[in-house]
């Protein structure tokens, strides 16, 4: 059942990602930097997290995952260090994904031979 959870959860966030690709002007940049935006405003609120909890990965996984991480990461910086922790948090809670995002992404460049669209 928490299979289901997941991929209910995350086909939800990409539709509502594709329904803004297919019927706004937005860039994808937009939509990934709204994406991670609501994810961290939605954590703040505290309507993120009964998502996690039912969707699991399917809400960890995708970009407003990544902004609740962001978020939770800040909190507990703010518990423990103060106001410097809003700052430090947050990167420390995601230090692991975005260094394994610069790795893969390294590996992929070398491996691949990637070019530009033009």
């Amino acid at each position: 059942m928490d299979y289901i959870k997941a991929f209910i959860t995350g086909g939800l966030i990409c539709v509502i990602g594709q329904i803004l690709i297919d019927k706004t002007n937005l860039t994808s940049a937009r939509i990934l930097v709204l994406f991670v935006t609501l994810g961290v405003v939605l954590t703040g609120l505290g309507i993120y997290e009964p998502i996690v909890e039912f969707g699991g990965a399917g809400a960890t996984v995708p970009l407003p995952g990544f902004g609740y991480a962001l978020a939770k990461g800040a909190i507990k910086g703010v518990k423990e260090k103060g106001i410097l922790g809003a700052f430090s948090g947050g990167v420390m809670a995601t230090a692991g994904g975005i260094a394994a995002a610069i790795v893969f992404g390294y590996l992929t460049a070398v491996l691949f031979d990637p070019k530009s669209k033009n």
